[in-house]
C-alpha cells in the first residue's frame, strides 16, 4: 500500500500533472525506495508467473511494470539539471546506484529472460501488430545488450561496471555544472566595457547587483559569454574569457580529466564483456548508422567537403582582421567571433544585437505556437493553475485542431546557479496508452536565453530564436505522440533520427514570410524585408568553419569510444592529437573540449555525436519537401505529423522516413542548404 508520500500519491492537479508545490527534498529518497521495492515486486511476479509465457503476461507486463518510479525518475532527474542544489546533487549520488542495480537486476534476470526468448523464439507463430513486433524486438535486444546472457563472475562484473559508469556519468555533470558556477569576470572600469552593446553591459550589471557587488559581472553561461566573446573590444579580456571557459573542469577542484578515464575505461570494459570490439560498436548497434564504418565514412565524406573551405574562411577572415587594424600576430580563437561579427556587419549590414528588439522573448513564443498552430492546427492556452517547481517556469495546455486535449507544455527560459548550460527538452511523463487510457505527455524545454532586467524584457538574438525553434521541434515530437508503449513513443527514437524533428524546425527562422511577423517591441515597427534579406543572406555565412566544428567534435566523441585500451597520454594530449589534422584555429595549450563535453560524457550521446550531422542531412531532404510545396503546406505537415511526430519509434526509423519522403534522403540536401556545393 502506497504511503502519504506526496512524489508517490495520485496528484490532484489538472490532468494529474506533477504537484511540485508539495514536494521536499527530503521527500525523494523514501519515494525511491519505495519505488524501487514496489518494482522489483512488479518484476519479480512476471518471472514467477505460472502460466506460459506469451506476448502479454511477459513482453507487455514487463513495459508497463515500474511506471510510477518512472515518473519519480521523470521528475527527480530533470530537476536535477534545471533546479538543482548540493543537497540535491547528494540524492543524485545515492539513488544512482540504486537506480542501476534495479536494472542490472532486470536485466540479468534468468528467469525473466528466458520468457522473454521464450516469446522472442516464437514470434512467427504469433498475431502481432508491427508496433508490437517492434517491442519485442526491442526488449530481446535490451536484455542481451543488457548482459542476460553473461554467466557467472562476468555477471558480477557487468553488475560492478554499470554502477560505477553511473555514478561517474553523474559527477562528470556535476563537476562541469559547478566549474561554470565557480568562474565569474567582476569588471569595475567602465573602459573595459568597450565594444559592449548596451543590452549586455546592462545584462551584466544586473547580474553584479545580484550577487551584491559593484559594476559588471559576466558568467561562462552562454547568455552571458556568447556576446562577450563576439563585441568586446579588450582582447585580454576575451582571452580570459576564453581560457576560463575551455579550461573548465581541467584540473582543480572540479577536474573531470581522470573521470574521463574512468568513464571510457568502464564502457571499453562493458562493452568487451558483452562480446562488443568497443563501445561504438555496441552503441550504434541500435542507431540506424548501424556500424562505425558507416559513421566514419559519413564524418569524412562531409570533412572532405568542408574542410578546405572552412580554413579558407578562416584565412579570408584574418585578411579581414588586419585590414581593420588587427596586429597580434595569427588570429587566435579568442579573436574570432570579435572579427567575425565586424566582418558579419560589414558584408551583410547585419548587426544581430540591433535586431534583438524585434525578438523579444513573449512574441517569440506567440510566433513559434503560431507556427504549430498553421502546420499542425495547435493550440497553446497558459494555465496559471498548475503547480511549477520554479516562478518562472510557464505551462500551457496544448489542444489539437479539434479542441481535444493533447499535453502539457512547461517553458523555463532562463539561466539560474542551479541550472545547467545549454538548452534542452526533456518530460515530466511521456506519452503512452494502457488500459483503454492514453496517457498524454508532459513536455518541458529549458533554455539559457538573456534575462530580463529591469529596464528591458528579454531580447533574443536571432540565433536565440533557432534555438527555441529548434527544442520546440523536440517538444512537437514529444506532444504528438500517438503510440502505446512508452519505449517506443515520443523521442524514444534512434539517437541519429530524434535530431530530425528539432533541427527542421530552424529551418522556420530563415524564411522572410515567418520573419515577417515580428515587430519591434517599442515602435511596433515590423522586421524589414531588407533585414530579412540580411538574415537570409548571412545564413551561410561560415557555414564550412561551423561545420567542421561540429564535425570535430564527433570525430573526438568516436576517437574516443572507438578505443579498444585507454591511451597512453593524458586527456587533454589524447584530444590535441585526435583534432590537429582538421584543426582549422591554433591549438591552445591548456584548453580541452572532452572535460566539458557533457553531450558524450553525461548526456547519452556517446559515439552519437555525429547524429546532428546525420539529422541535418534528414532535415535538409524533407524541407526541400515544404520548400517546393510551400513552408505552411498542410499536406506535407499532415505526412510529417502522421509519418514522422506521431510514430515514434513503433517502425524502423528509416521506413518512417521513407513512408513520409517517398524515397530515401539524399545527402547532397546538406549541402545544397549550406550553399557548399
Amino acid at each position: 500500500m502506497k504511503t502519504g508520500n506526496p512524489l508517490l500519491c495520485a496528484s490532484a492537479a489538472p490532468f494529474g500533472a506533477p504537484e511540485f508545490n508539495r514536494f521536499t527534498l527530503e521527500d525523494y529518497m523514501p519515494a525511491f525506495r519505495e519505488s524501487i521495492a514496489r518494482t522489483r515486486e512488479e518484476v519479480d511476479a512476471i518471472a514467477a508467473c505460472e502460466a506460459a509465457p506469451d506476448f502479454a503476461n511477459t513482453i507487455e507486463a514487463l513495459e508497463y511494470a515500474g511506471r510510477e518510479l518512472s515518473d519519480l525518475e521523470g521528475i527527480f532527474f530533470n530537476l536535477l539539471e534545471a533546479e538543482s542544489d548540493d543537497r540535491m546533487q547528494e540524492i543524485a549520488e545515492e539513488v544512482s546506484p540504486m537506480l542501476t542495480e534495479l536494472s542490472v537486476y532486470i536485466s540479468l534476470n534468468k528467469s525473466l529472460f528466458n520468457r522473454v526468448r521464450t516469446v522472442y523464439e516464437r514470434r512467427s507463430g504469433m498475431d502481432l501488430s508491427r508496433e508490437q513486433e517492434r517491442l519485442l524486438e526491442k526488449t530481446y535486444r535490451h536484455f542481451t545488450r543488457g548482459g542476460a546472457a553473461l554467466q557467472g563472475e562476468d555477471r558480477d562484473l557487468y553488475g560492478k561496471w554499470s554502477e560505477e559508469l553511473a555514478l561517474a556519468e553523474l559527477q562528470f555533470s556535476h563537476h562541469v555544472l559547478s566549474a561554470t558556477n565557480a568562474y565569474s569576470l567582476h569588471l569595475t572600469d567602465p573602459a573595459a566595457l568597450e565594444g559592449l552593446p548596451e543590452s549586455v553591459v546592462e545584462a551584466a550589471a544586473h547580474a553584479a547587483s545580484l550577487q551584491g557587488k559593484d559594476g559588471w559581472c559576466f558568467s561562462l553561461q552562454y547568455p552571458s559569454f556568447a556576446p562577450f566573446m563576439k563585441y568586446a573590444d579588450r582582447r585580454d579580456l576575451r582571452r580570459e574569457l576564453y581560457m576560463a571557459y575551455h579550461s573548465r573542469a581541467i584540473g582543480g577542484e572540479y577536474d573531470n580529466t581522470a573521470l574521463i578515464r574512468t568513464i571510457v575505461g568502464l564502457r571499453i570494459k562493458i562493452s568487451r564483456l558483452l562480446g562488443y570490439q568497443t563501445y561504438a560498436d555496441y552503441a550504434l548497434e541500435e542507431r540506424m548508422a548501424a556500424s562505425c564504418a558507416r559513421v566514419d565514412t559519413f564524418l569524412d565524406a562531409l570533412m572532405q567537403a568542408s574542410l578546405p573551405r572552412a580554413r579558407a574562411e578562416v584565412r579570408e577572415l584574418e585578411e579581414y582582421a588586419r585590414s581593420a587594424g588587427f596586429d597580434g600576430g595569427e588570429l587566435q580563437p579568442w579573436d574570432f567571433s570579435y572579427y567575425s561579427e565586424k566582418y558579419r556587419k560589414d558584408h551583410f549590414d547585419l548587426d544581430e544585437e540591433a535586431l534583438r528588439p524585434y525578438f523579444r522573448l513573449e512574441d517569440c513564443v506567440d510566433a513559434v505556437f503560431s507556427l504549430a498552430g498553421s502546420l499542425y492546427g495547435l493550440t497553446f492556452e497558459e494555465r496559471k493553475d498548475i503547480p511549477v517547481y520554479h516562478e518562472e517556469v510557464r505551462v500551457f495546455e496544448v489542444r489539437d485542431a479539434d479542441g481535444s486535449h493533447l499535453a502539457l507544455f512547461y517553458a523555463d527560459f532562463f539561466p539560474r546557479k542551479g541550472k545547467r548550460g545549454g538548452a534542452w527538452m526533456t518530460e515530466f511523463r511521456g506519452q503512452y496508452a494502457c488500459g483503454g487510457t492514453d496517457f498524454r505527455p508532459f513536455i518541458s524545454i529549458v533554455t539559457n536565453f538573456t534575462r530580463p532586467t529591469p529596464d528591458r524584457p528579454s531580447l533574443l538574438t536571432h540565433n536565440e530564436l533557432t534555438t527555441l525553434l529548434h527544442e520546440f521541434g523536440h517538444a512537437l515530437h514529444g506532444m504528438l505522440s500517438r503510440g502505446t508503449y512508452p519505449s517506443l513513443c515520443g523521442t524514444e527514437v534512434a539517437r541519429d533520427f530524434v535530431e530530425l524533428p528539432s533541427q527542421i524546425m530552424e529551418n522556420w527562422a530563415y524564411e522572410p514570410e515567418f520573419l515577417s511577423r515580428f515587430r519591434h517591441y517599442q515602435t511596433g515597427e515590423p522586421l524589414s524585408s531588407e533585414d530579412m534579406r540580411k538574415i537570409v543572406a548571412a545564413k551561410n555565412f561560415q557555414a564550412a568553419y561551423l561545420q567542421v566544428r561540429q564535425l570535430q567534435f564527433g570525430l573526438l566523441d568516436m576517437a574516443w569510444h572507438t578505443l579498444q585500451a585507454l591511451p597512453d597520454e593524458g586527456t587533454v594530449d589524447f584530444e590535441n592529437r585526435v583534432l590537429a589534422p582538421v584543426r582549422t584555429l591554433p591549438y591552445v595549450p591548456g584548453t580541452a573540449v572532452s572535460p566539458s563535453f557533457g553531450h558524450i560524457f553525461s548526456g547519452g550521446y556517446a559515439a552519437g555525436y555525429y547524429s546532428y550531422k546525420w539529422a541535418e542531412v534528414l532535415d535538409a531532404d524533407a524541407f526541400e519537401w515544404f520548400r517546393e510545396k510551400g513552408i505552411y503546406n498542410r499536406e506535407v505537415a499532415g505526412a510529417f505529423r502522421k509519418n514522422i511526430l506521431e510514430r515514434g519509434s513503433s517502425e524502423d526509423e528509416a521506413v518512417l522516413y521513407r513512408r513520409f519522403r517517398g524515397r530515401d534522403p539524399q545527402p547532397e540536401a546538406l549541402l545544397r542548404s549550406q550553399g557548399l556545393l
